[in-house]
């Protein structure tokens, strides 16, 4: 028989599984190799260290301000969690979709910002930060997570979830070239295309629950 601690600790665990799931498959740091090799094909180990650290910890830093904040600026705005559920949820359908299709991330890095892109000497905080890996998707995202989030321990075990999302981030730009090498173009849209089948099934519940305590609000 198992006790109420033993059923607790199960349900964290699966509340973190959840979470880490839902971030990691929308910052999608896999497919993100493709463009972070291509916009630093021209530079050296150095270079590229730098460009990978500040990457990260831009996108890391944008990810977190916006988990702790996010509440705050809903309540300026006299926005409710749910109301974002619903609209974020359409959101990230969307992108799911076009992961689905193996459409490239036209959403967060367009043709005319890479051209762009290629004429800065510091790619990493635009594009590659942003929009790349924390994108309107992204923020929205860890935004309904907080929101939604009823106690400190899970708040907490979202944040963790954030932070080892930008930790495999770290690892996976550094070690890009040899991911890219290994999978192919074919093999990371393999992968994008089973993240974009999660994402989906996660925006179908974010607007299924946000719908449904929007109902039972007006309702009564």
């Amino acid at each position: 028989m198992i006790s109420g601690a033993e059923m607790g600790i199960n349900e964290y665990l699966l509340y973190f599984v959840y979470a880490f799931t839902t971030v990691f498959v929308i910052v999608n740091p896999i497919e993100a190799t493709m463009i972070f090799v291509t916009l630093t094909a021209d530079m050296n180990a150095l270079e590229k260290s730098h460009v990978y650290r500040r990457t990260t910890l831009v996108a890391f830093s944008i990810a977190i301000l916006f988990s702790i904040a996010g509440e705050f600026v809903l309540r300026i705005f006299g926005i409710t969690v749910d109301s974002l559920r619903v609209a974020g949820g359409i959101l990230l359908f969307l992108v799911a979709i076009d992961m689905l299709r193996g459409v490239r991330q036209q959403k967060k890095v367009t043709e005319a910002e890479l051209r762009d892109a290629n004429q800065r000497e510091d790619v990493s905080v635009f594009p590659l930060a942003i929009p790349l890996l924390t994108g309107p998707g992204a923020i929205t995202t860890v935004v309904v997570l907080m929101g939604a989030a009823s106690t400190i321990a899970e708040k907490a075990l979202v944040l963790l979830a954030i932070v080892l999302t930008f930790l495999i981030t770290f690892f996976v730009l550094r070690f890009s070239e040899y991911i890219d090498q290994a999978l192919g173009v074919t093999g990371i849209m393999v992968l994008t295309g089973i993240m974009g089948l999660i994402l989906g099934a996660v925006a179908v519940n974010f607007v299924a629950t946000g719908a449904w305590n929007l109902y039972r609000t007006m309702a009564g």
